[in-house]
C-alpha cells in the first residue's frame, strides 16, 4: 500500500514507487495491503522490529517492547483468506519491513545486535500460503535482471490462470505448453525436458493432477534466471526454423547479431526484433505464437538492458 503512495507507514508517510504506479501500473491492477495498519496498529504508530529466533521471530515495538506477533499472525490468516479470492498473479513486498520484508530483514537478538537473515511476519505467511505466486521486493526491482524475471513471471501466471479458467483438457494444456516451450527453455533445459515428458504422458494422469504438477514445474522453471548463454541457445533454436528461408546474407547477419548479444555489445531486444521481422517476412506461424518472442508488453523495455 505504501508503495502505491498511500500514507500508511509508521510515521504517517509513504514510499511511493513511480515505476510501480506509472510504468507497470498501466498493465496491472493492484490490491493494496498494509499489514501493520490493517491489523489495527494505527497511523502513525510506534516503529517495530523482529526479535528472537530467525525462523520464528516475534514482532515487537522498538521502545515499549509490546509484542504484536499474535495480532499480526491472526490478521494475516484472515487477510490471506481474502487474497485467495483476488486471483493474484504476483505480489510486491516492502524491503526491510518487519511485517512485509521478503529478504534479509533484520532480526534482533534478545541481548542486542542484529542479523540480516529474517523475513517479515506477513511475507513469510504469504509465501507459505501461496508458494507458486511470483513475489519480489520493491528494492530488488531496480535490478534490470530481477525486474525482467519478476514481470515475465507475473504475465506467465496470468496466461496460466487463463487456461485454468476454462475447462481443463489435455489438448488445452498441450496448446499452452507448445506456446511456452521456448520461454521455458530460456530458463532451464532440465525443466524443459521434464515438462515435455509430463505433457507427453498426460493421458496417464487425472487432468487435475496433471494441471497441478505442470503448474508447479512451470512456476519453478520460470523462477530460475535466464542468462545470455541460455538466450543464445534459444535464439539458435529460433534460427533453425528459417534454415530453408533465409538467404546466406540473412543467416550471416543473424549470426553476427547473436555474437554481438553474446559479448554484451547489444541487448536482447536487438536479436529478438530481427527474429520477429523474419517471423513476419516468412509467415512462420509456429514462432508467431511463441511467448518467448513477446513475453510482456514492449513498452516496459525489459529486454533493453545489456
Amino acid at each position: 500500500s505504501c508503495l502505491l503512495g498511500n500514507q500508511v507507514r509508521f510515521d504517517g508517510g509513504h514510499k511511493h514507487d513511480r515505476f510501480l504506479t506509472g510504468t507497470l501500473g498501466v498493465h496491472v491492477d493492484y490490491v493494496p495491503v498494509c499489514p501493520e495498519s490493517e491489523c489495527g496498529l494505527g497511523i502513525p504508530r510506534e516503529a517495530m522490529r523482529l526479535v528472537g529466533d530467525i525462523e520464528n521471530p516475534r514482532l515487537v515495538t522498538n521502545k515499549t517492547g509490546i509484542d504484536h506477533t499474535r495480532r499480526m499472525r491472526e490478521w494475516a490468516d484472515r487477510r490471506l483468506d481474502e487474497l485467495a479470492g483476488e486471483d493474484l498473479c504476483g505480489f510486491i513486498f516492502k524491503k526491510d519491513s518487519p511485517s512485509s520484508g521478503l529478504f534479509r530483514v533484520r532480526v534482533y537478538k534478545e541481548k542486542g545486535g542484529a542479523v540480516r537473515k529474517g523475513t517479515g511476519i506477513f511475507a513469510a505467511a504469504f509465501t507459505k500460503r501461496f508458494p507458486l505466486i511470483p513475489v519480489e521486493e520493491e528494492g530488488r526491482l531496480h535490478d534490470p535482471m530481477l525486474r525482467e524475471n519478476f514481470i515475465e513471471r507475473i504475465f506467465a501466471m496470468k496466461r496460466w490462470r487463463g487456461i485454468k479458467a476454462r475447462k481443463k483438457t489435455l489438448g488445452g494444456l498441450v496448446a499452452f505448453h507448445t506456446r511456452e516451450k521456448l520461454l521455458i527453455l530460456s530458463h532451464s533445459q532440465a525443466h524443459y525436458r521434464r515438462m515435455g515428458r509430463l505433457v507427453a504422458a498426460g493421458k496417464k494422469k487425472p487432468v487435475d493432477t496433471l494441471f497441478a504438477e505442470y503448474e508447479s514445474v512451470f512456476s519453478n522453471a520460470l523462477s530460475l534466471r535466464t542468462t545470455i548463454k541460455k538466450n543464445v541457445n534459444v535464439l539458435q533454436h529460433l534460427m533453425g526454423y528459417f534454415k530453408k528461408d533465409l538467404s546466406t546474407d540473412e543467416k550471416n547477419e543473424l549470426m553476427e547479431i547473436f555474437d554481438e548479444y553474446r559479448y554484451e555489445h547489444v541487448p536482447l531486444i536487438v536479436p529478438v526484433t530481427l527474429i520477429n521481422h523474419y517471423v513476419r517476412k516468412y509467415n512462420q506461424g509456429y514462432l508467431a505464437d511463441q511467448t518467448y518472442l513477446k513475453p510482456h508488453p514492449l513498452d516496459l523495455k525489459l529486454r533493453n538492458h545489456s
